[in-house]
């Protein structure tokens, strides 16, 4: 594919600044550069026979800075469709090929960035989202603008700088002025480590605040593999401890016992109240869905679900239209369009302005603090 021809009306490249897209989201990459008043940079990203990526940039980007806009995320919209590494793939080839081709700064703009979920030690795995970070480093990326990361952790991942803008301000503007009577609603957190969160709301949209404890039986828990197996057969089918020392056991072993949670119960007053249950990413959807349920039998009227990034995998859309869920709130920081066709209770909220005021400050070398304000350190 083929993004960003100049057409007559198209302002012409500022000195220094060039705007570049790959297939993941262009249409949120346009809107971008119309608030910035800069065109496109005219490229190509495309596939070749054997199914490799392949770059090539027409305009010249020699000691300009280069904003990379490519979001981390599965996108599917007529027909096209495209995989998560695909699009993590484009981005440090770009990213690469900018770098040949002497840009003096490579910014990635990435509002959701791909492998985030994967930053916490689990079974014998990895920190799979600081492979990431390492690779976008080694393409010659020197800054990261994105948004709302999984944990604020992840940022200690990167070698150079790392904008972690809040999609919060945007979600709480739709909701004083698009839920009628939002003055009776109360904050929910879905699950005790996001009450700092739906604090911070809470305290913005002068609300009470509830929280949901436990969790729905069909949700299996997460297994940290702190257990090892038993050791490894030799050889002869019997077990080698030849090398191991002698333990003497004492008279008395400690039990594992397996770790239990409680079924979902709501700590707080939701009756006759709308139930606002707030999150940083809806995925599957299984969970958000039984809390809505819970809300509802404790008296919450009306539920409604709000999360930065919405990422509604397998058949989450058509859960979410059987739902109890009133509307499910989450910004365009990736593509919804086929979410949009699925279930009509997804609305998106868009956050191209905020990206194309953190493109203008980083060019210019401004604050971004103003992008920050009245945003709690919770949040």
């Amino acid at each position: 594919m083929s993004y960003g021809k100049a057409d007559s009306m198209a302002a012409p490249f500022p000195r220094g600044l060039v705007l570049l897209t790959g297939n993941s989201y262009p249409q949120l990459a346009e809107d971008v550069s119309r608030r910035v008043g800069v065109r496109l940079c005219e490229a190509k990203v495309f596939k070749d026979t054997d199914n490799e990526t392949q770059v090539e940039i027409i305009d010249s980007v020699r000691g300009k800075d280069v904003f990379i806009i490519q979001t981390g995320h599965y996108t599917s919209n007529e027909g096209d469709s495209q995989s998560v590494n695909d699009s993590l793939m484009e981005m440090l080839i770009m990213c690469y090929a900018c770098k040949t081709a002497s840009a003096r700064k490579v910014i990635g703009v990435v509002p959701y960035l791909p492998y985030s979920k994967q930053s916490k030690m689990r079974k014998r795995g990895c920190l799979t989202c600081k492979l990431v970070a390492s690779m976008m480093a080694k393409a010659g990326m020197s800054h990261l603008i994105t948004f709302d990361l999984y944990a604020k952790g992840i940022q200690g991942f990167f070698d150079f700088p790392v904008d972690n803008l809040r999609g919060s301000p945007f979600l709480i503007q739709y909701i004083q002025e698009n839920i009628p009577d939002y003055r009776n609603a109360v904050i929910v957190a879905r699950y005790p480590g996001v009450t700092r969160r739906a604090n911070a709301f809470a305290e913005r949209l002068r609300l009470g605040l509830a929280m949901i404890h436990g969790e729905p039986k069909d949700v299996d828990p997460d297994i940290d593999g702190r257990n090892s197996p038993p050791p490894a057969e030799d050889g002869l089918g019997e077990k080698s401890t030849a090398s191991l020392p002698s333990i003497t056991p004492s008279k008395k072993e400690a039990v594992v016992v397996d770790k239990e949670k409680p079924p979902l119960n709501v700590v707080g007053d939701v009756h006759g109240r709308i139930a606002i249950i707030v999150d940083d990413i809806i995925d599957e959807v299984g969970a958000v869905i039984a809390a809505a349920k819970c809300l509802q039998e404790r008296g919450a009227y009306k539920v409604y679900a709000v999360a930065t990034h919405g990422l509604f995998s397998k058949n989450a859309c058509e859960l979410l239209e059987d739902s109890a869920l009133t509307e499910v709130l989450v910004t365009n920081t990736i593509l919804h369009d086929e979410h949009q066709k699925r279930c009509s209770k997804i609305k998106v909220i868009d956050i191209g302005l905020m990206l194309a005021e953190a493109i203008r400050r980083i060019y210019y070398g401004e604050s971004m603090s103003y992008l920050f304000r009245n945003v709690p350190m919770e949040d």
